[in-house]
């Protein structure tokens, strides 16, 4: 077999789960397309040199892991706005952008990392990339981000995690103990994510479009959960409860027929791509919404108003009449 082709042959088959692991790291797929890029090229220039001392699996996630902590030497953390400050209690403040300066926590296409292994391995691969999961993430610092995920999410043995960030077995245990106690301060409990069975998601799904789409608000009532939160990156504001979820979507959001959804995944989520009504009758791409769901309620919104994520979703950037 020649070089290339082996190399292909080896490496490839390990190309979603990189990105899911970049992503958790950096907080946004574009920039975790981008470093697993670079994984493979790094790879490919040092494959004459691998010896087979780790599986080949270990050796990318070596180089994928330290591309990433590399980048995030001159980049900040990715949160959502929830993570910055209080909810809003007035629905009626108009809501602006916040600085352009602060680089949003972005979603993931489902897509994007496949569906390999056994459905065990899939339901993990799912939390290991949920919304709150990877926000939470945001909170650490760069090298308790990377210890944390290769131990909890993807189980390499701790002298393997030693290795690969090229320090001891007693700084990854420091690392992932701290890691792990500020997580369980932030981070969201598993157990209370679990979404209906299909039957009963896709009647929740289907009457969330038809309400946001006919902007009947009170139709939202029942499928919100009590404690729903909104909140709307790049707009630092959000809104937490039923009450002020509605009368912010009632008052600045919600018009007839100004909006079209088209149903997807991310994050293991339900999500939407949004478009907005245009002034010719045309719908252009504005962003993503991806929803988390407690039992048969929407517990959150997260509606990432930004319609350069459309494409990263495999769908156009605009819809006709």
């Amino acid at each position: 077999m020649l070089p290339d082709a082996e190399f292909s042959a080896l490496t490839e088959p390990f190309r979603p789960e990189l990105l899911a692991h970049c992503y958790r790291i950096l907080g946004s797929i574009h920039d975790a397309e981008d470093l697993v890029q670079e994984t493979y090229l790094r790879a490919w220039r040092a494959f004459d040199r691998f010896e087979g001392r780790s599986s080949v699996r270990q050796w990318l996630y070596k180089i994928a892991t330290m591309a990433c902590l590399t980048a995030l030497e001159t980049r900040s953390r990715r949160p959502l706005p929830s993570g910055l400050g209080a909810p809003s209690d007035d629905h009626r403040v108009p809501v602006a952008a916040g600085e352009p300066s602060v680089q949003w926590l972005q979603p993931a296409p489902d897509a994007l990392f496949g569906a390999i292994g056994d459905p065990a391995t899939i339901v993990a691969g799912r939390s290991g990339v949920r919304l709150a999961f990877v926000a939470a993430l945001q909170f650490l610092p760069a090298r308790q981000r990377a210890v944390l995920t290769l131990r909890d999410v993807l189980a390499f043995r701790t002298a393997e995690v030693a290795e690969m960030l090229d320090t001891t077995v007693a700084a990854v245990d420091s690392a992932l103990r701290r890691a792990r106690a500020h997580l369980a301060q932030v981070g969201p409990v598993e157990e209370d994510l679990a979404e209906p069975d299909e039957e009963a998601l896709r009647a929740l799904l289907d009457g969330y479009v038809d309400a946001f789409t006919r902007a009947d608000a009170a139709a939202l009532v029942s499928l919100l959960r009590a404690d729903v939160e909104l909140e709307m990156p790049p707009i630092p504001t959000w809104f937490t409860g039923q009450g002020a979820v509605l009368e912010f979507l009632s008052h600045q959001v919600l018009r007839r027929d100004g909006w079209r959804m088209t149903p997807t995944r991310a994050n293991g989520q339900p999500a939407f791509v949004i478009y907005e009504r245009q002034g010719d009758g045309r719908y252009a791409a504005y962003g993503v919404q991806v929803l988390t769901l407690i039992g048969n309620r929407i517990s959150r919104i997260t509606a990432f108003i930004d319609a350069s994520l459309v494409p990263t979703f495999g769908l156009a950037p605009a819809l006709a009449r």
